[in-house]
């Protein structure tokens, strides 16, 4: 039996190769007549960051900076989502395209990616991969390598180089 995909989990870093990954997931949307939940994940600053941070601060202080800061910059991310989405449904024939909810999370990428497939009940992960080369070779991100290990459910990773 053929899998059914109604619902396809989009991760995206919203980095320059992004669009011809979200078009694989409009794609698969438009074949299986699925919805899309698009996510970006923040990662936390660093532990020597705020080490830096909190060694000229009090606690209290750095505490408050690092929440507001967090606030600022996942509100700044679900901005650039919007208008990534508005941009794609202008550029090509979008209109049959169903992105059900964008999401804007803080967190590890590949735990955050699998928690919100679970709570969003994905029956699809989409996302790109991303490599860097080092002594020229090509080596996968670790989300790439993390989240297909350990989802319950596919997983596709769209070359994105």
């Amino acid at each position: 039996m053929l899998p059914e995909f109604k619902t396809i989990l989009y991760a995206t870093d919203l980095g320059k190769h992004t669009r011809p990954v979200f078009r694989t997931a409009i794609s698969l949307a438009r074949r299986y007549e699925a919805d899309i939940t698009m996510l970006h994940v923040v990662e936390p600053m660093s532990s020597a960051a705020q080490a830096i941070v909190e060694t000229y601060l009090t606690d209290v202080d750095a505490k408050k900076i690092f929440q507001d800061n967090m606030r600022l910059v996942l509100k700044t991310m679900k901005s650039r989502l919007e208008k990534f989405c508005q941009e794609e449904e202008q550029s090509r024939d979008r209109q049959d395209i169903r992105v059900k909810e964008l999401l804007v999370i803080s967190g590890r990428p590949s735990e955050e990616i699998i928690k919100a497939a679970q709570k969003h009940q994905a029956d699809l992960i989409v996302m790109g991969k991303s490599t860097r080369r080092i002594f020229g070779t090509d080596i996968v991100g670790s989300t790439a390598r993390r989240v297909p290990r350990y989802a319950t459910i596919p997983v596709i990773i769209v070359p994105n180089n």
